[in-house]
């Protein structure tokens, strides 16, 4: 009898163990250092491969090439899911930042998506099309109805700043970048959203265009 009380005993003990190893796993991860993700955002991490950040994304993360998206001010969380996402290959795969994002440590994550929630919003763009401003204003602020097209302003805002950990801000953002996201969520390339995937995917490409001009313009 003391012998199987002994067993669970010892079972009981290793079961803690590991709970307890769970947690101080967790706990190294429970704490943002932005000071620390702004050295990995302008130094990388040298010695898992991974190049500084500002080499495609800018200093402060504001990026100069529009086919790489301003990240300053851009939530914290929505970056570290997006890295991981990233990291994960599952839901978005691209081959440059999949490399990266694999060499990262979930800490590495969380540092750099602090670091970039603290800079001040990346400055707005225009929009650059006369001819379809008033149809991206539409379907930002409306949807489109027959279409069963949701408006945009209903979960990234009014003023396209988002929601921190839902909807990412897109304000200001390249037209060429959101409209490449948008024809990657329509395609399938992107799965990381099922929402967007679904409006995506009943947007015509001239609606898509159109909404990603206007949204450049937001400020």
């Amino acid at each position: 009898m003391n012998r199987i009380a002994n067993v669970f005993a010892v079972a009981a003990l290793s079961l803690a163990s590991v709970f307890s190893m769970a947690h101080a796993e967790e706990q190294k991860v429970a704490k943002a250092d932005a000071v620390r993700g702004e050295t990995i955002f302008n130094t990388g991490v040298p010695a898992n491969g991974v190049p500084a950040c500002t080499s495609c994304h800018g200093a402060g993360g504001n990026s100069a090439m529009n086919v790489n998206p301003k990240l300053a001010g851009q939530h914290a969380e929505y970056i570290e899911k997006q890295l991981k996402d990233f990291k994960a290959k599952t839901d978005r795969n691209q081959p440059v930042m999949s490399l990266y994002a694999g060499a990262l440590s979930d800490q590495d994550m969380k540092d750099i998506g602090a670091y970039l929630g603290k800079q001040p919003a990346w400055k707005p763009g225009s929009a650059k099309s006369k001819d379809t401003i008033e149809l991206g204003q539409k379907l930002y602020r409306g949807g489109d109805a027959k279409r069963g097209i949701a408006a945009c302003a209903g979960c990234h805002g009014p003023t396209g700043a988002g929601i921190p950990a839902q909807y990412p801000r897109i304000a200001g953002q390249f037209s060429e970048y959101t409209e490449a996201q948008l024809v990657a969520f329509q395609s399938g390339a992107r799965k990381n959203s099922v929402q967007m995937h679904d409006l995506a995917g009943r947007m015509t490409a001239q609606q898509i265009k159109a909404v990603a001009d206007y949204i450049a313009g937001l400020r």
